[in-house]
């Protein structure tokens, strides 16, 4: 089969193309696994992170992607969730103890990180996390369900917002325009307000239905009952926490952040940042739960999911236009697979 692999850590300043296609054996699936002919896989920020060293594999070499749509094309002799021929998804989390706070348990373990993942044309899975898709979304539009809607789902859940109060989102990329139609739905009288650097993200939001956008340090029209921050930043980690009301909660959803602004935590200011009750609160990974809850209210909304495709071994190219920032919605790997 064909693969993109990553064979070790670099940066993309030293490395712009880190991938490499590959023809790699089909994997067999084990007794409760299945066997997956993927067609469309999600990149993601973490990707970055894998191959920048900030989230490193640990083994090498590895098939990155955690946003994996296909279809059973094998079944280990324990299987009887998925039939073949049924159409599934993959998330970040590829197994874990099945436990409710699986996502923090040391048992877990990521799709395209720990265990092969989606820039392939075969990859295998425990059957308990892969999930069925609604049929209102095609193949490649679906992908980013996956991981940027079903962690924004739980970042959004991790708010604790109740209807009518504000929500901001910092960061608006694969992740944001999904949240913001969602909290449009479930929280129908919260204004939301969104936080980008670049104007055609800002542009993006306003089209979506954001009731204020502005640049990542502006002032709101009120302070925020909670923020989402999806960037790999620290400057609005910062300006978040002075745009928070008391008793306000910033949520960060990201699972490693950058060093090129680390230095600006020196200029945290107790009485401007934290002071008055406010809190701060990560979104660690993902739960097998979170998906299966996030896919049907998708479909219910239904979500509009922006994306761009490319072929798989486009890979390289997608991952740095991501790292370059201003993506308007989610990049998309199509995987013509003939052997399916």
């Amino acid at each position: 089969m064909r693969a993109m692999v990553l064979r070790s850590t670099t940066s993309f300043d030293d490395d712009p193309d880190p991938l490499v296609l590959t023809d790699l054996p089909k994997p067999e699936p084990k007794s409760n696994e299945l066997l997956i002919a993927v067609s469309a896989c999600g990149v993601c920020h973490t990707e970055l992170d894998e191959i920048e060293g900030r989230a490193p594999p640990p083994a090498f070499p590895v098939v990155p992607g955690h946003e994996v749509i296909g279809r059973v094309s094998a079944r280990g002799k324990s299987c009887r969730l998925h039939s073949i021929g049924d159409r599934v998804g993959v998330g970040w989390i590829h197994s874990s103890d099945g436990s409710k706070n699986e996502n923090v348990s040391p048992a877990f373990r990521a799709t395209g990180r720990d265990a092969n993942g989606g820039y392939a044309e075969f990859m295998t899975v425990p059957e308990a996390y892969a999930y069925p898709i609604p049929t209102v979304y095609e193949d490649a539009e679906a992908a980013p369900l996956l991981c940027a809607g079903g962690v924004g789902y739980r970042a959004l859940k991790l708010t604790g917002l109740a209807n009518g109060e504000v929500l901001g989102l910092t960061g608006f990329g694969g992740s944001g325009h999904l949240v913001l139609q969602l909290a449009k739905h479930l929280y129908p009288d919260s204004p939301v307000f969104v936080f980008a650097r670049s104007a055609v993200e800002r542009d993006f939001a306003d089209r979506l239905g954001a009731d204020w956008s502005g640049d990542t340090g502006a002032v709101p029209p009120e302070p925020a009952h909670a923020i989402i921050d999806t960037t790999p930043a620290w400057r609005p980690v910062l300006a978040a926490l002075e745009s928070l009301r008391p008793g306000g909660r910033l949520v960060i959803n990201a699972i490693r952040k950058e060093d090129a602004d680390r230095d600006l935590l020196a200029r945290l200011r107790y009485e401007d940042h934290l002071w008055l009750e406010k809190e701060l609160k990560t979104v660690a990974n993902i739960t097998r739960q979170d998906i299966a809850d996030f896919l049907p209210i998708a479909a219910s909304v239904p979500l509009k999911v922006a994306i761009e495709t490319l072929p798989l071994d486009a890979a390289n190219r997608a991952l740095r236009e991501l790292r370059a920032g201003h993506i308007r919605g989610a990049k998309v790997l199509k995987i013509y697979n003939k052997n399916r």
